[in-house]
């Protein structure tokens, strides 16, 4: 008994009145989730695909599509060869499966190796500054080691008298077109030249001071300003002091991690500032002035009369400037923990007795 063939737009998993990019889209999906290379030995995938693209071969064609869907599977049974007769080699196909070779191999295949200027990779570094500097903004030092052009070769890795050659290899084109035999037919692939890294040019006779590569290696010092509201574990990008580029790019960036030191008394949250202050049990019934200690210095706050313990308190405007607009400023909060002393003198316990009785008198 024959196998029961599927029906193909169940196959792509689209509606019997679906246009053409929706049955080209759900084609897509398909041949990425079941293609063969990304499953290796996958006899069911590699059927999976098989079918998706013999729906796709057959619905994406006008009169193939009129024709299955008048007559159905019958329509091809003496003369599709399993595939409805697709050209794997069509312009459709190829911009299909450049895309999915793209996504599977990371746009190693098919897609242009990149043989022009290309700017350099970043360079990472650190620096530590206390809770203050990072409130405020600062100015750092940074050593790093950046590549300076060979003052020998003048940065072309060659011996002084010789000139780098054209790469023969990729004769100067700096990539390398090859064709290889696939699922689909021949397919062309483009990469970097390994030879000469992209360049077009390899050096024979080498430069002894910097073995070539153009680039000597010398510590410097390199100046970083902090922004007012930086924080812990956010980078500052310094424009160019990277990595040299290639075939005349740019240099990369400098990225710069600030790590913030603890404070003793202050917390930070986004903006804002915490911390907790002390007052005397006389202070937090009768009020007055409490000294508060504050990233801008200490200040004079008034306590009310009859204040708890654990009674939180906003200052306006003192605390972490916002990082894009420093003229804005989140708040501090304070929080007032009355004190009880431990260790009194008879002459205070005396007087504490007086005042517990004075409260607890009955009128």
């Amino acid at each position: 008994m024959a196998e029961q063939q599927r029906d193909l737009y169940e196959v792509l998993g689209v509606d019997r009145n679906a246009d053409e990019a929706a049955i080209k889209k759900a084609y897509r999906k398909l041949a990425k989730k079941y293609h063969p290379d990304a499953n290796p030995g996958d006899k069911e995938a590699e059927q999976k695909f098989k079918e998706a693209t013999n729906a796709y071969g057959i619905l994406s064609d006008s009169e193939k599509r009129r024709q299955y869907d008048q007559f159905g599977h019958a329509a091809f049974e003496n003369g599709g060869g399993g595939f409805g007769g697709f050209d794997f080699n069509s312009a459709d196909m190829g911009d299909i499966f450049g895309d999915i070779f793209g996504d599977l191999f990371g746009g190693g295949a098919r897609r242009r190796a990149r043989s022009g200027p290309m700017k350099g990779a970043n360079l990472r570094g650190r620096i530590n500054i206390t809770f203050e500097e990072a409130v405020f903004g600062c100015e750092k030092e940074l050593e790093v080691m950046l590549k300076e052009e060979c003052h020998v070769c003048n940065g072309s890795g060659a011996k002084p008298g010789t000139s780098p050659e054209t790469c023969p290899k990729c004769n100067g084109e700096g990539q390398i077109v090859y064709t290889q035999q696939s699922l689909f037919g021949m397919t062309r692939n483009v990469s970097v030249c390994p030879e000469c890294g992209g360049t077009g040019k390899v050096v024979k006779e080498k430069c002894t001071e910097c073995r070539g590569t153009g680039y000597q290696s010398k510590r410097t010092k390199i100046k970083v300003s902090i922004p007012a509201g930086i924080d812990n574990g956010q980078s500052v990008r310094i424009r160019e002091k990277g990595e040299p580029g290639t075939n005349g790019g740019p240099r990369g960036d400098l990225l710069v991690e600030v790590v913030v030191a603890r404070h003793p008394i202050f917390q930070r949250r986004g903006d804002d500032i915490y911390s907790t202050a002390p007052i005397t049990f006389a202070q937090a019934a009768l009020g007055g002035e409490v000294r508060i200690s504050t990233v801008d210095g200490d200040i004079m706050y008034e306590v009310k009369p009859g204040t708890q313990t654990d009674t939180r308190i906003r200052l306006k405007d003192k605390g972490v400037p916002s990082i894009r607009n420093s003229r804005h400023r989140g708040s501090h909060y304070v929080t007032l923990v009355v004190q009880v002393p431990t260790k009194l003198n008879r002459e205070a316990k005396e007087a504490l007795k007086a005042f517990d009785k004075a409260c607890n008198k009955k009128k």
